[in-house]
């Protein structure tokens, strides 16, 4: 996937995963960047993609990773998500208390999606990067459109790039 080199700093991206209930079973992820460049005009790239073994909260931490990832010059990001689990790991502070306590929550338990958890931080951080929780399936369009690209990706192993098309 082609990076998105953006003129202007802001950028929103909204994000979305999807897991059909088995860690053995697919799953997929949605993000949609939107983003005004230079001229002041607004523009979107949508990105999904199906994943296999997978549970829910990665599906989430991939559909940031994969905006992020996007983005080729710092942003300032703002990351709207219906994941509580991304949003208080990061407006709560868990990732500071994780990496202090060399990613356990406890002294026994350990955090799980470490290797996600270290590709989010290493996309972040070029960006300064906020998160926003939004209900799930409150009508937000942005969220409802990354809903069902995810679902969409989940259920038929969808793969659109940075123009929107598909690949084969």
């Amino acid at each position: 996937m082609k990076g998105i080199g953006i003129k202007m700093k802001k950028v929103t991206l909204f994000t979305d995963g999807a897991a059909r209930g088995n860690p053995e079973g697919p799953g997929g992820y949605g993000a949609i960047l939107q983003y005004v460049d230079g001229s002041g005009t607004l523009h979107e790239r949508e990105f999904c993609a199906g994943y296999k073994k997978t549970t829910n909260n990665r599906m989430e931490l991939l559909a940031v990773i994969v905006g992020l990832e996007a983005l080729t010059k710092p942003c300032e990001v703002v990351v709207v998500s219906d994941s509580k689990y991304v949003t208080d790991a990061f407006n709560q502070n868990w990732v500071d208390n994780w990496l202090k306590n060399s990613w356990k929550t406890s002294a026994k338990k350990p955090v799980k999606n470490v290797e996600l958890w270290m590709r989010l931080l290493e996309a972040m951080k070029p960006h300064q990067v906020g998160f926003t929780w939004v209900k799930g399936h409150d009508g937000h369009p942005e969220n409802e459109r990354c809903d069902r690209l995810a679902t969409s990706a989940a259920d038929g192993d969808i793969l659109l790039d940075d123009d929107g098309g598909a690949l084969v």
